[in-house]
Parts: structure tokens; sequence; C-alpha cells
């Protein structure tokens, strides 16, 4: 019984540790996202806010945690110029709850060429971003 019981413990102690190291690390978050966004989620803001989310945070765009960014879609904007406006949340778990939204950058996505420009560094001069389409 011993013998069984430290086998499991072999096995299940590994591949735990696994996990969280791939969850904490936006492995898991990038093999997710590289599985569900498609060509057609460039025209579902919902899909597309969760794509860019992770972008920006896993490309060095910002030391934000996912969760305290917000992102504000221009819905009057034409589908090749859409405009995405990316807050920093001050509020609940995030640092500095004093619940202000500081404007961190914008986005201009070009849906039907699948690319995204930022004025990050440059405010209303849009660059295109590394690894925002795919």
């Amino acid at each position: 019984m011993r013998q069984h019981i430290i086998r499991r413990l072999i096995m299940v102690v590994p591949l735990s540790l696994g996990a969280i190291f791939l969850a904490r690390s936006g492995i898991l978050d990038r093999m997710v996202d590289s599985y569900t966004f498609q060509p057609t989620s460039w025209f579902d803001d919902s899909a597309l806010v969760r794509h860019l989310r992770n972008v920006v945070t896993h490309n060095g765009m910002t030391g934000d945690r996912p969760d305290c960014l917000l992102f504000i879609v221009d819905g009057n904007s034409p589908p090749d110029g859409t405009k995405i406006d990316v807050m920093e949340k001050h509020s609940g778990s995030c640092p500095n709850p004093d619940k202000s939204l500081p404007k961190l950058f914008t986005l201009k996505v070009d849906r039907v060429d699948r690319q995204v420009f930022s004025d990050q560094g440059s405010p209303g001069t849009f660059h295109l971003i590394p690894n925002g389409a795919n």
C-alpha cells in the first residue's frame, strides 16, 4: 500500500508542478490563444480583445497583469482602422486602487488585413506591433 501511494505521488506532484508552471508563465494562455483565435475572430470584438490582451501582456508592451487592463473599442471606427484604447485599471486587486483609469496607449486594428498598430511611446503616430496577428 505504501509503495502504491509513493508511486502515485511520484506521478502526480511533477504533473501538478508542470501545470502550475505553464499557467503562471503564460505559455498556457498563448497556446489557448493560438488554438482558439481564428481568422473570423478578427471581426468578433470579444475574441479580438482576448487576443490583444494576450499580445500586449506577453510582448512587453505593458507589465500589468491581464486582468488589470481595460480595452475600450470605438464602435464607430471603420473595419480597416478600428481604434481600441488600452487603459490601466486601478481598482480591486490591481495596483494603486484609487479607481482611476489612466490611458496607456491606443491600438489601431486593421481587421481586413489582420494587422495591429500601436501609438505606444508616440501618441498619434501608429507603428506595427510584433506578433499582433496570427
